[in-house]
């Protein structure tokens, strides 16, 4: 007796990432090396307008850490007016949700850098200063944000929700990095990096390191992001695949 042969699907090969893809993450980690490196062996030893004219390099991944939470935030409230604007597409909220949570571990590594920063050049890690004040309810709002999500059970209702109150963010955002510390009559972030005109004035291969970290940090913030999101995706499809 013999039996038919059972037709086994092929399998087929993982695909393998685009050329391309493997060329950009190899360029971004090796610009952030050259941002590291410039700012301990290129940048001058010392720095005028700091107490300290030494431990003033934190400032090269404090400022750029600050500005991507903040660019973080006004993301989410971009891919959250699409959501409502789109037909709530779940892409949208899901990309919105990821990137406040980049944002706030970015938030947090910023305040972490400043308190350092605080604690060598104003003798404490807390000072009151209107930047640290605002920074951290900046981290309360956001925080608040995915304590929403996590309240709501219903898809629909949590989306809506969320996506209104980081639309809001929209102007909050902007409100607490940069117009709440200037309505403060004073500040003791340095000169060189925050001035009454609210312009940069430093030395020159100390704002092109500057400038280098922020773009470098920003584009390993939509790295993740996208890693993020496309995984949040696929596990969630294959969740509903197994409970058909």
């Amino acid at each position: 007796m013999t039996t038919s042969p059972v037709n086994t699907p092929a399998i087929e090969p993982a695909a393998k990432p685009a050329g391309w893809k493997t060329f950009l993450a190899w360029l971004l980690w090796g610009w952030l090396g050259l941002v590291i490196g410039a700012a301990f062996l290129w940048v001058p030893a010392q720095a005028a307008g700091f107490q300290n004219p030494v431990a003033y390099r934190i400032l090269f991944f404090h400022v750029p850490t600050a500005w991507v939470s903040f660019l973080a935030f006004l993301a989410a409230g971009v891919w959250s007016v699409l959501y409502l604007a789109r037909g709530r597409a779940r892409r949208h909220d899901v990309a919105a949700a990821v990137a406040v949570e980049l944002g706030l571990a970015y938030c947090v590594l910023a305040t972490l850098t400043g308190s350092v920063w605080s604690r060598i050049e104003w003798g404490a890690f807390w000072n009151w200063d209107p930047r640290q004040t605002s920074i951290v309810i900046a981290l309360v709002f956001y925080a608040a944000y995915l304590v929403l999500r996590g309240a709501i059970e219903d898809d629909h209702a949590r989306g809506r929700l969320a996506a209104a109150y980081a639309v809001l963010g929209l102007a909050v955002a902007p409100f607490l990095y940069f117009v709440l510390p200037r309505m403060m009559p004073y500040s003791l972030h340095p000169e060189p990096v925050v001035n009454a005109e609210a312009s940069i004035d430093m030395e020159n291969r100390m704002l092109m390191v500057l400038l280098a970290g922020a773009v470098g940090f920003t584009a390993l913030f939509f790295w993740m992001h996208n890693l993020a999101l496309r995984s949040r995706l696929l596990a969630e499809r294959l969740e509903e695949e197994a409970q058909l």
